[in-house]
């Protein structure tokens, strides 16, 4: 169904894209699912759809880098005309790229076996070891809320959140709720999920040295396919019906 739909963007484009069609955009991404997909044949997540229906759309060409996502981040603010997705516009970050266009907000809580808690003070008294990805937005909020270092635990590639939860490895997981819902079926036992402690758009960006024309179409591709209904159908196919 996704993948249908970014080829339908594809073979759709007006015909004056033809000669800028032969640039080639480099789009960073990590595998972090559902918001963005690197393994699964012709899906390529919520936020990678996306982004890659408006690449098309603007009549670029697309090859999708992975690397770690901290260095990542690193490489592509240091670049030039380089993207990245999904990245939360936050004051940490907020001049260190170009930030093109939000595709979608994400909500943020903890997940865990016990009672939820109610508030990010609540979390800092009860949870001594709480898991959150390594470089994410994530990470910069529960330090701007105060939790120490002591009681944070950085994802690295490979690890599995439920699973640590379930072994007692970690009190908490503080997470996406897209991500959050995604990954609980993994776990044996139900995670219980706090209510939504943060909320910020997820963007298409660019490094901060980053031509003002590819900003501008890109901008443009990616409002049409909001316009058009196409952005809502592509995340809309990745949530499980309720």
């Amino acid at each position: 169904m996704v993948a249908r739909w970014v080829c339908l963007v594809m073979l759709c484009l007006p015909l004056s894209y033809g000669v800028k069609a032969q640039e080639l955009l480099e789009l960073h991404m990590p595998d972090a699912p559902p918001l963005t997909l690197t393994s699964v044949q012709g899906r390529y997540g919520m936020v990678g759809d996306v982004a890659l229906a408006a690449i098309a759309q603007a009549g670029y060409r697309s090859h999708i880098a992975v690397a770690p996502w901290a260095r990542a981040q690193q490489d592509v603010s240091r670049a030039h005309n380089q993207l990245i997705i999904p990245l939360s516009r936050t004051p940490q970050r907020e001049a260190l790229y170009t930030w093109i266009a939000p595709i979608m907000p994400l909500e943020r809580a903890f997940f865990s076996l016990d009672t939820p808690v109610s508030d990010f003070a609540e979390a800092r008294r009860r949870y001594q070891r709480i898991a959150v990805g390594l470089g994410t937005a994530q990470l910069e909020i529960l330090k701007t809320q105060g939790f120490s270092d002591k009681q944070l635990y950085s994802l690295k590639l490979g690890d599995n959140a439920p699973r640590m939860l379930e072994m007692g490895r970690i009190d908490a997981w503080f997470t996406g709720v897209e991500e959050g819902l995604y990954l609980s079926p993994q776990s044996k036992r139900t995670l219980k999920m706090s209510p939504t402690l943060s909320s910020a758009d997820l963007y298409l960006a660019c490094s901060k040295s980053c031509d003002a024309e590819l900003v501008s179409n890109l901008r443009n591709a990616v409002e049409a396919l909001r316009a058009n209904g196409t952005l809502q159908k592509i995340l809309s196919s990745y949530r499980p019906a309720r």
